[in-house]
């Protein structure tokens, strides 16, 4: 039986299409021998696959003036695709991947991130990426919680102890000296992330074992929207205080509606440090209505609606998906507006926090 290609990375990557020079976000899957694409996260068949053996990588590619974070996939056969990442360090962790993954075809090896512990050994039987799947099982799998530790509130993560619990309830090990070697092979693979000092210096060598079967100990998978408010040095950290970010933009647009799919007019006010876009109701109110966390987003223009959301409005549409795939839909009153909302988006969802 054949082994199924592991997952290295996947997340929305806006691409270009390969006949007409219009841009669009699709969840971009890597595995080991290819690269697929989906319209939607959800979707079980892609809407196109690039194999890697024979192909090269250009980054940055400046072929797009006006695009930034842009880099060129060249398939065996001569034919280019582009993909632009949200910000400069996704970008640079897409090609690092791929670059591995071709050099990995090219000498006839296995993709393999580095390890923490040359040591790990796991029987042939286990297969690591369907036991990550099964971990992030909405209902089967391990839950995501809003953890505080060190004045320090860390969102969408879990802690060790809860792993290794869950391998043990899921008859995926005998002992829990097992959970931790297994563990240990979900995070030096990249399937799972320390978040913490705690966590982090044990996957750094620290500690005995690179994961820690500990209450204290967080950690979170990778494609979570994982990211952590307070006074921390880590890239992902959101303030705590939603409000003290300046003011880089602020205007009234036409949002959709997540449940009736109705159009109303919002006023939305765009901050940075942290990287939010609140909105709020037009004819008064202090409170906002909600807010669309911006760091790790994708933002692009959109010339047509999906099916399901056919309405009447049109023309200068644009879209923003969340780190954690939530979707919006927005309308400017000009084209010239939408494009000034979209690159103040991109600018505080890479600098932002």
């Amino acid at each position: 039986m054949e082994r199924e290609p592991m997952r290295i990375r996947e997340g929305y990557l806006v691409k270009k299409g390969s006949m007409f020079n219009t841009w669009k976000p699709m969840w971009v899957v890597l595995l080991e021998d290819g690269i697929e694409f989906y319209k939607r996260k959800s979707d079980n068949s892609p809407k196109g696959m690039v194999p890697l053996k024979g192909s090269t990588i250009n980054s940055p590619c400046q072929d797009f003036g006006k695009r930034t974070f842009v880099f060129k996939l060249t398939a065996a056969k001569q034919q280019d695709h582009f993909f632009q990442a949200a910000y400069l360090e996704e970008r640079d962790a897409w090609v690092r991947d791929i670059k591995k993954a071709i050099q990995c075809i090219d000498g006839g090896q296995r993709f393999a991130r580095k390890s923490t512990r040359k040591s790990i050994r796991l029987p042939e039987t286990i297969n690591l990426s369907a036991l990550y799947l099964s971990m992030k099982d909405p209902e089967k799998g391990i839950k995501e919680l809003k953890l505080e530790k060190d004045k320090k509130v860390f969102n969408h993560c879990f802690t060790g102890t809860s792993v290794i619990d869950w391998l043990v309830s899921s008859n995926s090990i005998r002992n829990r000296k097992e959970g931790l070697m297994l563990a240990s092979s979900l995070l030096s693979e990249g399937y799972l992330q320390p978040a913490g000092d705690t966590s982090k210096a044990a996957a750094e060598g620290l500690s005995d074992t690179p994961f820690l079967d500990l209450s204290d100990a967080y950690y979170y998978f990778p494609d979570s929207g994982f990211y952590c408010e307070g006074n921390s040095s880590d890239d992902d950290v959101v303030l705590k205080e939603e409000f003290r970010g300046l003011v880089v933009k602020q205007g009234c647009l036409l949002k959709q509606g997540h449940r009736r799919k109705n159009w109303k007019v919002r006023k939305f006010v765009l901050r940075e440090d942290p990287a939010y876009l609140h909105y709020y109701d037009p004819a008064g109110g202090e409170d906002p209505l909600g807010a669309i966390h911006l760091r790790g987003c994708v933002v692009t223009a959109v010339e047509d609606m999906p099916d399901s959301k056919k309405c009447d409005v049109e023309n200068n549409l644009f879209e923003i998906i969340t780190a954690n795939d939530v979707h919006y839909y927005l309308q400017a009153a000009s084209s010239t507006e939408r494009t000034e909302w979209i690159k103040a988006i991109q600018v505080v969802s890479r600098t932002g926090k």
